[in-house]
C-alpha cells in the first residue's frame, strides 16, 4: 500500500483546489475562515477551519464545495486535452502533464469524513423540518461516505479518471 501522505504529495494541485473549494464557500457565504493550510506535510495533508454556518445551504455549499469546484475543474481541464490526444493523435508532453493535473484535481473531489459528518448531522436535522435541500443530499452524504471507505480500493482514484478521461470519451 502506498501511505496517504505520499498521495498527497503526488497529486498535490488536488489537495489545494480542495481547500479552496471549502475557502471560496466559506468567503462566497459569508463564513469567517479561521486558519487555512492549502497544503502541509502531515495528517490532513490541507484543512479550512472556519466559523459556524448561518443556514443549511450554506452548511451544505462549504462542505460539498470540492465535490462541486474539483470535478467541474477535472473536467474543464482534461476535456480539452483529450480532445488532440484522442481524436487527432497528438501525444505532447504537454497533454500528459495535463491529464496528471486534471485527475489529480479530481481525485481529490470527495470532501472528507469529517465533513461528511457535519453535513450528514445538519441535513437531518434540515430535513426534518422538511428542508428539500437537505433531503435531496442525505444520499449524496452516504455517497461521500462510502467514497471515503473505498478510497482504500482507489475509488478516489478511479472517480479521477472517470470524470478527466471518461467523460471526455463518451463526447468524442
Amino acid at each position: 500500500m502506498i501511505p496517504g501522505f505520499l498521495i498527497a504529495w503526488l497529486t498535490f494541485p488536488g489537495v489545494i483546489v480542495h481547500e479552496m473549494g471549502h475557502f471560496l464557500f466559506c468567503r462566497l457565504r459569508g463564513v469567517p475562515v479561521l486558519e487555512v493550510r492549502f497544503l502541509r506535510l502531515g495528517n490532513p495533508a490541507g484543512y479550512v477551519i472556519h466559523g459556524p454556518t448561518a443556514n443549511f445551504t450554506t452548511t451544505f455549499l462549504v462542505c460539498a464545495g470540492p465535490l462541486l469546484v474539483n470535478t467541474l475543474l477535472c473536467l474543464l481541464i482534461c476535456l480539452p486535452t483529450y480532445l488532440p490526444m484522442e481524436v487527432f493523435g497528438i501525444k505532447h508532453p504537454f497533454s500528459y502533464l495535463l491529464l496528471w493535473l486534471g485527475v489529480s484535481i479530481g481525485m481529490h473531489a470527495f470532501p472528507s469524513t469529517q465533513d461528511a459528518g457535519n453535513l450528514w448531522r445538519a441535513a437531518r436535522q434540515e430535513a426534518a423540518r422538511y428542508n428539500l435541500l437537505a433531503i435531496l443530499s442525505l444520499p449524496l452524504v452516504v455517497l461521500i461516505f462510502v467514497a471515503n471507505v473505498l478510497s482504500f480500493v482507489w475509488f478516489d482514484y478511479l472517480y479521477g479518471v472517470a470524470i478527466g478521461i471518461g467523460v471526455p470519451s463518451l463526447m468524442f
